[in-house]
């Protein structure tokens, strides 16, 4: 395969609605006879799901920022050894809710963890491999907490402080213009059926073989 990885990431944050656009996306994908992968971090794999039980419950202060970056980091190499790499090599599609750049923003931006620490720890799990095409759904970090609140959702990451979702949301607006040819902001605060449309489009743009 040359070109981008069929490999795309949905980063946001809590709330923006990267579940629903995914499943959107996949669907939309599978209509015209592609296969497709649709997964999430942590997780994916039954190793990666154990961390993301110890990383998304308990209190909000749970974890040292070194350690949760490593878990993170453990759940992504099993995630990428016996999911998404052969996904890719099979020639399917790998839809993902979250992967490094979440790492950079809650971890790095929002805890504290310096750049530079998170991207040599990285350098070994990720041996090379980058998403095809970042989506970054970008809404306004109170309109997401009372998104994920209305449906129920009360993690450790949810509860963190306004501040920490402030900085998250920088975090990834940052990266998006560092890193332009892989990332796409999109403003999440429009209707789920806009969102798509623009999403499909970016898709479009990125690869050919679905324009």
């Amino acid at each position: 395969m040359t070109g981008p990885a069929r490999f795309i990431t949905f980063e946001g944050g809590e709330g923006a609605g990267k579940t629903t656009q995914i499943a959107r996306l996949a669907e939309r994908l599978r209509d015209r006879g592609a296969m497709v992968t649709v997964t999430r971090e942590p997780g994916g794999t039954p190793e990666a799901e154990a961390i993301r039980g110890l990383l998304v419950q308990g209190e909000a202060g749970r974890w040292d920022p070194l350690a949760e970056t490593l878990l993170h980091l453990a759940a992504r190499r099993q995630h990428l050894e016996r999911l998404i790499r052969p996904a890719l090599a099979g020639g399917r599609w790998v839809l993902c809710d979250r992967f490094l750049d979440s790492t950079r923003a809650y971890q790095g931006a929002a805890q504290g963890v310096a750049p530079d620490v998170i991207e040599a720890l990285a350098q070994p799990v990720m041996q090379g491999l980058e998403p095809g095409l970042t989506l970054v759904l970008d809404l306004p970090p109170q309109a997401g907490l009372a998104r994920a609140a209305a449906r129920g959702d009360t993690g450790r990451y949810e509860r963190w402080p306004l501040s920490h979702h402030q900085a998250i949301r920088q975090a990834f607006l940052d990266i998006a213009a560092r890193e332009p040819d892989r990332c796409r902001v999109v403003d999440a605060e429009q209707p789920p059926e806009a969102v798509a449309a623009v999403i499909w489009q970016t898709m479009q743009g990125r690869f050919p073989e679905v324009a």
